[in-house]
């Protein structure tokens, strides 16, 4: 036997598996870092999160993400040259922490990482070609595992395209795994780059939903960014909480196929950019608004969209509870509008034992816990949630 499948095999039957999780999300603000250990696989999962840390990129690294990100037409040889960089750089990132947590990587037994989404681009949203769902994340496994020596899972989206779908939204599976619950509806909602969130009915039920629902932070990050020289994102909503919001906007960025088509669906920030809010405000003749109004209206759109898709779900099913994640949950002026229209306090993950900034890189760490030791969970028959394991793997030597 090859001594990796060897290992491999070893860790798929260790009682106790040391897994950690990336995230990358599309605000570039860093690499999310999750020392996580699982015991079980499937229903059975019991997960624990033992240290977290959020590592910033520089600033001429995040530059270079935004000059590939969400582009019909790219530099294909930086394109090419940060694929192999970015494995290279979460694994330092990676041996960064764990000498800071006093940790061998030899400890290690697996790095499940989600990489950088560069372009999403599901049949949806273009009806005139003749190809299916695509998606693309960068952060190639095989430098990942070669520079840290751990044996790494990554490029979990692929295999969900390959099964017919879009490659969106994962964190269902983790979310149906984790956090379900015999006596309580509930539902995850992730405002990070695109809101989504999983409904998760009480008593274990199949009969679970999830979906995108529309843009998170995606519009507010790229107006700041473009506007505001030095800033990626509105600190504490300081920008959009000294404006108003201008309802004929707001009803104008509702005019989209997307907001009439039905659940399940996914987007991502090549619909909802700058060019979608250029084009709403001329089409609405609203030339003149000042970017704190522009700012507030974004934040309402947000919220609304989440609300309306909340609503939808919950329709005749009762009392339910909101645990939320995502760099959104961190904007005061969106959760104060989701808090008010829907009548509900929202709760956090970490009230389920998860720390919500450390959740979608644990869900990612969860996928490569099902790939190497579970994938025996049988989903049901829900559209976009096919029973599969995901995640490519990549040995370090």
């Amino acid at each position: 036997m090859n001594s990796n499948i060897e290992s491999l095999y070893k860790i798929a039957n260790k009682p106790v598996r040391k897994i950690i999780g990336l995230m990358s999300g599309t605000s570039f603000d860093g690499l999310d870092i999750a020392l996580c250990e699982f015991c079980g696989s499937g229903l059975e999962t019991k997960a624990k999160l033992i240290n977290f840390v959020s590592k910033a990129y520089l600033p001429a690294f995040k530059e270079d993400l935004k000059s590939v990100f969400a582009k019909r037409t790219v530099d294909l040889e930086k394109l090419t040259l940060l694929n192999a960089f970015i494995g290279n750089y979460y694994a330092e990132l990676i041996l960064e922490s764990l000498k800071e947590w006093d940790i061998s990587p030899a400890d290690i037994d697996l790095i499940a990482s989600h990489g950088q989404t560069i372009y999403h681009a599901p049949k949806q949203q273009r009806k005139a070609d003749l190809y299916s769902n695509a998606t693309l994340q960068i952060g190639d496994g095989d430098h990942l595992a070669m520079r840290s020596g751990i044996i790494t899972i990554s490029d979990f989206r692929q295999k969900h395209v390959a099964a017919g779908c879009e490659g969106a939204p994962l964190s269902v599976y983790g979310d149906y795994l984790l956090f379900s619950n015999p006596n309580e509806n509930r539902i995850m909602l992730n405002i990070g780059g695109i809101s989504n969130f999983t409904f998760l009915p009480s008593a274990y039920s199949t009969e679970f939903f999830s979906s995108d629902v529309g843009p998170g932070n995606t519009l507010m990050d790229q107006f700041v960014q473009r506007y505001y020289p030095g800033k990626y994102f509105d600190q504490d909503a300081s920008i959009a909480s000294s404006g108003k919001v201008n309802h004929q906007l707001l009803d104008a960025l509702f005019d989209h196929d997307f907001f009439r088509s039905a659940y399940l669906k996914t987007t991502g920030p090549e619909l909802f950019s700058l060019s979608y809010l250029n084009d709403t405000i001329q089409k609405s003749d609203l030339q003149g608004l000042s970017n704190e109004d522009i700012m507030a209206t974004l934040a309402a759109f947000t919220a609304k969209a989440i609300v309306k898709a909340v609503n939808f779900c919950v329709e005749g099913k009762g009392a339910y509870e909101i645990y939320i994640s995502g760099g959104g949950m961190h904007n005061p002026q969106l959760t104060g509008i989701i808090e008010e229209m829907l009548g509900k306090k929202l709760k956090f993950t970490s009230d389920l034992g998860i720390e919500p900034d450390a959740k979608e890189a644990v869900l990612f760490a969860l996928l490569a816990n099902e790939a190497v030791s579970g994938g025996k969970t049988d989903f049901g028959k829900h559209p976009g949630v096919p029973s599969i394991s995901m995640g490519k793997i990549s040995f370090p030597n």
